[in-house]
């Protein structure tokens, strides 16, 4: 589920900043991007994210910076090979000059803010900030989430008003089935020039044969148990990503079935509708947790 979070914590000698982002995912799967002054916090940053959120991209970046006069280290191996490679230069073709200290201070990592050890107060302060913005992040996917699944009850909705409208079309199938092998057998015998009398028992069976491959009766009660189990977990305060996944699954098989098991142009284009929300559902499920 999309969203964003937005933090800062200002201490006595130092100021941490948070921005989260979260875009869709299965699975969650966290980013961090820590100052290089923090970067052994990167287990608890990891920790606390995982402890609050369970699905989709977290794109975490944590800011750190001391408040106070900072003291400069001098990255002494990097600047003396530099100054090395211009005295080299300035003897392989005889050039005149000195380094310049102004160009050996510009030279990236000739300089570098002195490290010193994070107390427990700047640890707390990062932990604060993450908090505070995980807590926005959370708002933010809670207005989300909310007219996410008014939309996934709307397409419930559609779903149970299909099952009356196969139920329908499936009890009048028996009669369809007796006026078929009636205008069927009329037609042989009527090619063939040949009096034939058809026995209603054996008509009878024929008709009840295909009246029992086609019914879908089970297959309805099935549909209407996971539309009601699907919208319990809706209302659910519980991770229910995986549950509702199941259900789409079983949602899509009776569908499947009553597409087999029937000919009847009106139950397939019903089924039809069903699958269509069905795989609407199941984009949509990607972003529940």
């Amino acid at each position: 589920m999309t969203g964003y979070g937005r933090s800062s914590f200002v201490g006595e000698d130092f100021s941490v900043s948070v921005d989260l982002k979260t875009v869709n995912n299965r699975f969650l799967d966290v980013h961090l991007r820590l100052s290089s002054e923090i970067t052994s916090l990167e287990s608890l940053v990891k920790r606390r994210v995982n402890n609050r959120l369970s699905r989709g991209r977290v794109d975490v970046a944590v800011t750190f910076e001391r408040t106070t006069q900072v003291q400069y280290e001098l990255n002494r191996p990097l600047i003396a090979g530099y100054v090395n490679a211009l005295r080299l230069i300035q003897k392989e073709f005889d050039l005149p000059g000195e380094p310049d200290i102004n160009i050996v201070a510009r030279l990236p990592g000739a300089l570098q803010p002195g490290r010193e050890g994070l107390d427990e107060k700047m640890v707390a302060g990062v932990e604060r900030a993450l908090d505070q913005a995980i807590d926005e992040l959370e708002k933010m996917r809670e207005q989300e989430g909310a007219a996410l699944r008014d939309e996934m009850r709307g397409r419930l909705d559609r779903i149970e008003s299909l099952v009356p409208e196969i139920e329908a079309a499936a009890g009048s199938l028996v009669e369809v089935y007796r006026s078929r092998l009636h205008r069927k057998i009329g037609e042989l015998v009527n090619r063939g020039g040949q009096t034939i009398e058809v026995d209603p028992g054996r008509l009878a069976q024929e008709v009840a044969y295909l009246a029992d491959r086609s019914d879908v009766s089970e297959e309805m009660v099935r549909l209407r148990s996971h539309i009601s189990q699907f919208r319990e977990a809706l209302d659910s305060t519980a991770d229910t990503g995986k549950m509702l996944d199941f259900l789409l699954q079983e949602l899509n098989r009776e569908a499947n079935t009553t597409l087999s098991k029937s000919t009847d142009l009106a139950i397939k284009e019903a089924a039809l509708a069903i699958k269509a929300e069905v795989e609407k559902l199941r984009e949509q499920v990607q972003n529940v947790e």
